[in-house]
């Protein structure tokens, strides 16, 4: 995550953006066969071993569908956001996830066991990282593409131009996790890091097409600091309070659904960078004397534009851009709420949950 703007602009410049996805490739390969050579687990044989097909399918859909919503709703050519199509995905949706609820409460190996997900560490921190997810992937995917068309950068330099946020993620994850193992105390990290991303994103939600970029740098390291205390952090918490036999689920859990807050904030968040970008150019091209409903807009190949023309869009993505932050800056204030939240219990020195005495002589 921390090296793929940057990688990713190099061999876009240099090879074509299709090979960001075929480079992924003999990776994938190269890991495989390490896997295969390097990582020797004993296998464990379980009997009367039950997979929860059913819930892992209504979980699927039911996440997919609201996907699907939220990818086009607002979109011009599909359905607006208060409409039929979205009352009739929105409503399958939720009710695919109700049904899921009713099925892992009677599974008998939960693909997502409720008791994790309802213990209040757990369930907070789910909320945080949704919202972590909105804001955080929502928002930055839209960072590179802010200085390729709003500033005219290429890609190789918009990744470049993102280096000040992968340093302050890499400072911010190692150093927090250091002073974690030292002092044995994690939370004033998350609170600290959730405090970082509502100030980066509000500060990101003031650029326009204008802004030094040096301010901008400033502002982003900023936002990968705080993601550098939190994303992990929230992890280390939930497996703070759950058992060795549930780390994984637990782990798994909150990392779901941050990804799921990510899907959920690049569709929401680019539906309203759209939005605002379409009022602003229009009200350019007016100033220009041009129709916007004549001007065959949707072409983001500024060279083939008129210069003024494509000085309009150029203005006009730039100063939509801080929208989005703004928006990515209350999905982190929900975050703020949440961590605050989150029970303080000392980071445990123990492989696994400790059992209190009166419980050991109740079960004794």
């Amino acid at each position: 995550m921390s090296g793929g703007p940057i990688l990713g602009g190099i061999i876009v410049d240099s090879l074509g953006w299709r090979w960001t996805f075929y480079v992924c490739v003999p990776l994938a390969v190269i890991a495989l066969i390490l896997l295969q050579r390097t990582l020797h687990l004993p296998t464990v044989r379980k009997e009367d071993v039950s997979i929860d097909w059913l819930g892992a399918l209504l979980l699927t859909a039911g996440v997919s569908i609201l996907l699907i919503w939220v990818s086009f709703a607002g979109k011009a050519d599909y359905y607006a956001w208060a409409s039929k199509e979205t009352a009739i995905l929105v409503g399958a949706g939720v009710g695919l996830l109700l049904l899921t609820v009713l099925v892992e409460s009677k599974a008998k190996a939960p693909i997502m066991p409720l008791n994790i997900i309802t213990e209040r560490t757990t369930g907070l921190a789910i909320i945080a990282s949704i919202s972590v997810g909105i804001g955080l992937f929502g928002a930055t995917t839209f960072l590179t593409q802010y200085f390729q068309t709003a500033r005219g950068h290429t890609p190789t330099a918009a990744g470049l131009l993102t280096i000040p946020m992968v340093a302050g993620m890499l400072i911010a994850s190692v150093v927090s996790g250091q002073l974690i193992s030292k002092f044995g105390k994690w939370k004033p990290f998350i609170i600290a890091g959730a405090i970082l991303l509502v100030g980066g994103f509000g500060l990101l939600s003031t650029i326009d097409h204008a802004t030094n970029l040096a301010l901008v740098g400033v502002f982003i390291a900023i936002v990968g600091l705080g993601t550098g205390m939190l994303m992990q952090n929230l992890v280390l918490a939930v497996q703070n309070t759950v058992s060795v036999s549930d780390v994984g689920a637990a782990s798994s859990v909150v990392a779901f659904f941050r990804t799921f807050g990510g899907a959920i904030g690049v569709s929401v968040l680019g539906s309203i960078l759209a939005t605002r970008v379409t009022e602003l150019s229009a009200r350019g091209f007016a100033e220009l004397g041009i129709d916007p409903s004549k001007s065959g807009g949707g072409s983001l190949d500024l060279d083939a534009l008129p210069g003024p023309v494509a000085e309009v869009v150029r203005f006009s993505y730039g100063d939509a851009t801080g929208r989005i932050f703004f928006v990515a800056a209350l999905a982190a204030v929900v975050t703020l709420v949440a961590v605050i939240l989150i029970p303080n219990r000392p980071l445990r020195t123990t492989i696994d949950i400790e059992t209190p005495p009166a419980e050991q002589k109740e079960l004794g």
